[in-house]
């Protein structure tokens, strides 16, 4: 049951992240309120990552940023491997 929970907390988190990302890029083509850089990269570390990478390539969104590659690639990384973790085991 874990493992499934785990896939959904991913699932979601990852949907979340990508949402969220895609949201402050259109706020910032707008003029509008802004999501803090600290709730985008905090996702990502909390397991959103791959929503982030995501959505930073996708809607070329905070990519001129190395701290938004370096987490969201290394997030993606170290997420991968408790992933494997979680089902090898």
């Amino acid at each position: 049951m874990f493992p499934s929970l785990a896939l959904a907390y991913y699932a979601i988190i990852n949907i979340a992240a990508f949402i969220i990302y895609g949201y402050d890029k259109f706020s910032a083509k707008r003029g509008g309120r802004r999501t803090p850089e600290s709730v985008l990269l905090g996702l990502s570390l909390l397991g959103g990552a791959f929503g982030g990478l995501l959505a930073m390539i996708l809607f070329r969104h905070k990519t001129r940023h190395t701290v938004f590659w370096v987490v969201n690639l290394v997030g993606c990384a170290v997420h991968l491997y408790l992933i494997f973790f979680l089902f090898a085991g």
